[in-house]
């Protein structure tokens, strides 16, 4: 995972030499796209029906009420900690932690909390502790000093050896401008 996205870095950072002011006015570029936290084959469509199981039209509202309220609800899991510090710089090194585990390790998600006086990023969001374990093993190389912690998580994703997609966006440029690459 990390091999491909320093690959696509160090492309995006090649300079082409040939490249006319009509082809530098758009280009593509690689985004990474968190996977769902849910199963998309059922969002929007009545689970009662597709499930051909007959309910009162109560239930189905009563149903419906549920998911509605429970949209932004959180679980008790595990994160992995990669960051804690209280000193004048902690703001700024935690964004930093931050920003280089995001290029890092793309869709897996990271967390920068305050609580007064510390800053800290969290990494991961993890049902089990064995499977926080598991990634922290897998970045203890980059993170030495990063612990398992237990915190309020959001859903992790449906498809956990696909986290995250690729995809191109293109990106189109002002045609007075001359972009450079």
């Amino acid at each position: 995972m990390k091999r491909m996205f320093i690959i696509a870095a160090i492309a995006a950072l090649i300079p082409a030499t040939s490249l006319k002011a009509q082809v530098a006015q758009t280009r593509d570029s690689i985004v990474f796209v968190r996977s769902a936290g849910i199963d998309e084959s059922l969002v929007g469509k009545d689970v009662f029906s597709e499930l051909n199981v007959h309910q009162s039209q109560d239930m189905r509202d009563a149903m419906k009420r549920k998911i509605e309220n429970n949209k932004s609800k959180r679980i008790s899991g595990y994160r992995v900690r990669i960051y804690f510090g209280n000193k004048q710089n902690s703001r700024t090194v935690s964004e930093e932690v931050k920003k280089s585990f995001d290029l890092a390790y793309p869709g897996a998600g990271s967390y920068r909390t305050f609580s007064s006086p510390y800053f800290k990023v969290t990494a991961g969001n993890f049902r089990t502790k064995s499977e926080a374990m598991q990634f922290l093993q897998s970045i203890r190389s980059d993170y030495p000093s990063a612990i398992v912690v237990r915190e309020n998580i959001e859903y992790p994703t449906v498809d956990k050896k696909h986290s995250y997609r690729i995809d191109t966006v293109t990106v189109a440029g002002n045609e007075k401008s001359n972009v450079q690459r």
